[in-house]
C-alpha cells in the first residue's frame, strides 16, 4: 500500500519563499550591524543557512549562523548549541525551524535565550500548521498550512537544492 503524497511547495516555490522571508527579515532589521540566524536541527539549521547566504548578498549588516540541537522527547530543555548563548546579548536573533505544529520546539528553542537580554527575538519558519499547544506565533512564514492533525508535513532538503520539495501526507 502506497502513502499519498500532495505536493505542497516545490524547489522554485520553496526558493520564493525563502526570498521573501529574507526580505522581511531585512525590512525588520535595516539598522542593525549584526543579527543571529539560529537553526534548530536538523532542517530549521538548512533553512537558516540558505536564509543566512540570501541576506548576505542583500543586507548591509552581516550575519552569524548559530546552530541548536533540541533533545524534542524531553519534558524539559535539553540543548546544545554551538555557541556561547552570552555572546547573543543586546542582539536581534532570528531562531528558525522548518515546521511549526504544535510550537514545542520553537518554544524549547526560545528556552535558550531566556536568560540573555536579547535586542530583539523573531521567529522563522518555511510551514506553519496552526495547530499550536504552545503559544508560539510566527513573525516570517513561508506558508500558513490549515491542516487535519493527523497529516503530516515533509519537509525534503537536499544540499544542493535541486531536489527540494514540501509534501503533506
Amino acid at each position: 500500500m502506497s502513502e499519498k503524497k500532495l505536493l505542497i511547495l516545490n524547489q522554485q516555490q520553496i526558493q520564493q519563499k525563502l526570498d521573501r522571508i529574507a526580505y522581511q527579515i531585512l525590512e525588520d532589521n535595516f539598522d542593525e550591524e549584526e543579527i543571529l540566524i539560529a537553526g534548530i536541527l536538523p532542517r530549521g539549521n538548512h533553512i537558516a543557512g540558505r536564509l543566512k547566504a540570501i541576506l548576505d548578498n542583500i543586507a548591509p549588516f552581516s550575519s552569524k549562523l548559530l546552530t541548536i540541537e533540541l533533545n524534542k522527547q524531553s519534558s524539559s530543555l535539553q540543548a546544545k548549541i554551538n555557541f556561547d548563548v552570552n555572546d547573543c546579548s543586546n542582539k536581534v536573533v532570528i531562531l528558525v525551524d522548518d515546521v511549526l505544529n504544535s510550537g514545542k520546539t520553537l518554544a524549547y528553542g526560545f528556552g535558550v535565550f531566556l536568560d540573555v537580554p536579547l535586542k530583539k527575538l523573531r521567529t522563522a519558519v518555511l510551514i506553519d500548521r496552526n495547530h499550536k499547544s504552545f503559544p508560539i506565533t510566527t513573525d516570517f512564514a513561508g506558508v500558513a498550512l490549515s491542516t487535519v492533525i493527523k497529516e503530516h508535513v515533509d519537509v525534503v532538503l537536499d544540499e544542493k537544492g535541486e531536489n527540494d520539495a514540501v509534501y503533506l501526507r
